[in-house]
């Protein structure tokens, strides 16, 4: 085994410092201090066989103390005599680990932090004792932070956008940029009445803590030209807001719903029927139109394992969904353009249909080769239209 030598001692002081443990300490947190390091020396026979190494190891462990203080065991040897060996190490003070392992300024500008934030949110200091290095991260931009917290008590959800936020010195994207941090400040510091704890993340923060968001937008185009809701004689390519969306009740009997904007754009003209272009996993845009549900709605969506997946998803809204063009006859039909997935789903779908449950299961048990696609871009155009027609 190898013996402790003083960088080993450095070592085990800076995982203490990685741990926030020292810094902790400063806003009253728990005191480490005096501290026993973990000390590793010769045996009795390695003390009689390697004896110059031994006084070696001594020398280099005695000339690196001043930050950390040696106790000393004396053992009599029968051969070497009475000699005095390392019994134990110890780090006294925070000042000595500080010292130890070249910290001390960092500490100096996390106790002016610390400082700062008992005379203007004393309510914020158990973060610092819990995300200390953290804090040290964000030191730049922390007196920001706490006017930023400061607005927000006395403007609990100010039904604005962030954008309007005006304040000295701080921008917009100083709150992007930290909203993470800022979520966790303002849950410390806000009134529960302030908080909208349903809403998390970072894609969350708005709506928690009431500022406005950019309107959800729902794109979809008329395909019978006998539906108009713009006067002009031009496709009917529109995009609403998710309010003005749900508000609609459009004479259709058909809705699809596509992934791909080319086929969203070269989708053809069908008699009382209209085309969503879609979101991937994201359905909320259009999950508040009820009008929907009285509408033959078709999905069309990738022949792979997630196609089936966001199909899966999309009947947890709107549980009448058909799925189209994703069946076995237009995988095998058009085998020249398969593709390969490159993260699979694997989990069951409790929401597919037998026969779609029968596909997915051959897709994601690679029945056909190694984790086989065929993306909707690939289906041929006039397959797309035979199939119109037979629909």
């Amino acid at each position: 085994m190898r013996w402790t030598t003083p960088t080993d001692l450095v070592a085990q002081v800076r995982k203490l410092w990685d741990r926030g443990l020292l810094l902790a300490s400063l806003v009253g947190g728990e005191s480490i201090f005096p501290r026993r390091l973990t000390l590793k020396g010769p045996d009795s026979r390695e003390l009689s066989e390697r004896f110059p190494e031994v006084r070696d190891w001594i020398a280099k462990l005695s000339a690196a103390a001043g930050r950390y203080r040696i106790e000393w065991r004396v053992i009599n040897h029968r051969v070497l005599g009475s000699n005095q060996l390392p019994a134990t190490i110890w780090v006294d003070t925070l000042e000595d680990a500080l010292g130890l392992i070249g910290k001390c300024k960092a500490a100096e500008q996390f106790a002016m932090i610390a400082d700062l934030t008992g005379k203007r949110q004393p309510e914020l200091s158990s973060f610092l004792a819990k995300r200390p290095l953290r804090v040290l991260e964000l030191a730049e931009d922390w007196p920001r932070l706490l006017t930023i917290v400061a607005w927000m008590r006395k403007h609990p959800r100010p039904g604005i956008y962030l954008r309007q936020l005006d304040l000295p010195d701080i921008h917009t994207k100083l709150i992007e940029g930290h909203r993470a941090v800022l979520a966790e400040l303002l849950d410390l510091v806000l009134p529960e009445d302030a908080i909208e704890k349903a809403h998390t993340g970072i894609g969350g923060f708005c709506r928690r803590y009431g500022f406005l968001e950019k309107p959800a937008l729902v794109r979809f185009r008329i395909l019978d030209a006998k539906v108009r809701l713009l006067p002009m004689e031009s496709d009917q390519d529109i995009t609403l807001t998710r309010a003005s969306f749900s508000s609609l009740d459009l004479p259709v009997s058909k809705v699809f719903i596509t992934e791909n904007e080319i086929n969203f754009l070269a989708f053809p003209c069908i008699p009382g029927a209209m085309v969503i272009f879609g979101a991937g996993y994201g359905f909320d845009n259009f999950a508040a139109a009820a009008w929907l549900n009285r509408k033959n709605i078709f999905y069309w969506g990738d022949i792979d394992t997630h196609g089936f997946a966001i199909l899966n998803q999309l009947r947890g809204l709107l549980p009448h969904v058909r799925s189209f063009l994703m069946e076995r006859r237009t995988l095998l039909a058009h085998r020249q353009f398969w593709g390969v997935e490159t993260q699979p789903e694997t989990r069951s779908l409790a929401r597919l249909s037998a026969d779609e449950n029968t596909l997915y299961d051959q897709l994601r048990r690679n029945h056909w080769g190694d984790r086989v696609r065929l993306e909707q871009e690939r289906i041929g155009f006039d397959y797309l239209l035979a199939e119109l027609h037979r629909l």
